[in-house]
């Protein structure tokens, strides 16, 4: 069984028009939200966690889609087409978490892994509860991408593939905010999550 964007003009258009709020934005933003290019005085100590996480995550997304295709037993049989409902809202609502933390983050945001001698803990909106509300937007977004495909086999390897490429990166992160903030930061670890309230 087929995923309904590979037979259903409507679904396609619908999940292409999805995939397009949300990368656009996103191919914005990788050419503006550099340290070099928002942060000159930043030291940049990303450890190539940027390039891995990135090619984590399309490859992904192309096994996503080829795996929806060659293996079609893997199809989630029951409720699809809400089940591709859920997957495109869901991909919606990950984009807007992911932009809301980049806007509460505003300028120590970067694409990079980047640190500065004044960095701050920041502690409002989303980051009140998780440390990377961003990447939480990311999943949330990929979840419904693999949903979407309505095929088990393309949404376990996409989830495991992120999963893969964001805990790297969250490992280079938290050291380098730890080496410039401190204890503040391992404070602010101990009273939060990573990605998920309360749970993870």
């Amino acid at each position: 069984m087929l995923p309904l964007i590979y037979t259903n003009a409507g679904a396609a258009g619908i999940f292409l028009a999805a995939c397009l709020i949300w990368n656009v934005p996103e191919m914005i933003g990788a050419r503006k939200q550099t340290a070099k290019a928002s942060r000159k005085e930043a030291s940049v100590q990303d450890r190539g966690s940027m390039g891995i996480l990135v090619g984590l995550q399309w490859v992904g997304l192309a096994l996503n889609f080829l795996l929806a295709g060659l293996f079609p037993a893997a199809a989630i049989p029951w409720y699809r087409t809400a089940l591709f409902s859920i997957g495109v809202i869901l991909i919606l609502l990950g984009v807007a978490l992911r932009w809301y933390a980049i806007w509460t983050l505003g300028r120590y945001f970067t694409r990079d892994v980047a640190v500065s001698a004044d960095q701050q803990v920041v502690q409002t909106g989303p980051y009140r509860s998780i440390r990377h509300p961003a990447y939480s937007g990311t999943f949330l977004t990929m979840l419904g991408v693999g949903l979407a495909m309505t095929n088990w086999a393309s949404l376990v390897t996409l989830l495991i593939c992120v999963l893969i490429g964001h805990m790297y990166r969250v490992s280079v992160e938290e050291k380098a905010l730890i080496q410039a903030i401190g204890q503040p930061y391992v404070e602010y670890m101990h009273r939060t999550r990573l990605f998920i309230p309360l749970v993870f």
